[in-house]
């Protein structure tokens, strides 16, 4: 028997990405987000409450990064989703993470991260939610720890970590269990 629980946002698995932007004066902002993903090729979308120093500098440089963080960053990568740049001005400098600049878009670089997309801001629409950003995609960086020997990405390498919005819990990810359109192509010939 189910039972109803109501209106909440309870997806399950939701990502852990980190948004990389400048501020102001140059200085380097990280905010920790879950709710957007890739919605094209190319394209990826972030839905951002209005007030984030991120936001702000999003709408000024018109470019970010988005990085998939890895297990071994969690406690600065949780940090950047607890602290707030609009009230801490050394938030970046206080985990001991190492930045450099994108040679694509006008955003930071966080070199712990094993992915990084860049992205430049293809368009702001701003809802009563909040603002919904969609990034176009101009590059694609990662470590060479997390490839294969065909170069491509391999997620059990990452080390990554989801968040579970039911319970406020990070869950590692990286078994790898299936083989997506071929695990269930069985059920195609009945």
């Amino acid at each position: 028997m189910k039972k109803e629980l109501g209106v909440n946002p309870y997806l399950f698995p939701m990502p852990t990405y980190m948004i990389g932007t400048y501020n102001e004066d140059g200085t380097v902002d990280v905010m920790m987000m879950a709710w957007g993903g890739i919605c094209a090729e190319d394209r990826v979308a972030l839905n951002l409450e209005a007030d984030h120093k991120t936001v702000a500098n999003i709408r000024a440089r018109g470019a970010f990064t988005l990085a998939i963080p890895g297990t071994d960053t969690l406690e600065a990568s949780d940090f950047f989703g607890i602290a707030t740049a609009n009230k801490m001005a050394d938030k970046f400098e206080r985990t001991g993470l190492h930045a450099a600049k994108s040679s694509r878009v006008d955003a930071p670089v966080i070199e712990e991260y094993p992915v990084t997309l860049e992205c430049v801001v293809e368009k702001l629409e701003d809802e009563p939610y909040g603002l919904r950003v969609l990034g176009r995609i101009v590059n694609v960086l990662a470590d060479e720890k997390v490839l294969d020997e065909q170069e491509k990405i391999d997620a059990g390498k990452l080390n990554a970590f989801i968040f579970d919005q039911m319970r406020n819990g990070y869950y590692a990810v990286g078994e790898k269990i299936g083989q997506a359109w071929h695990s269930g192509a069985a059920l195609m010939k009945q």
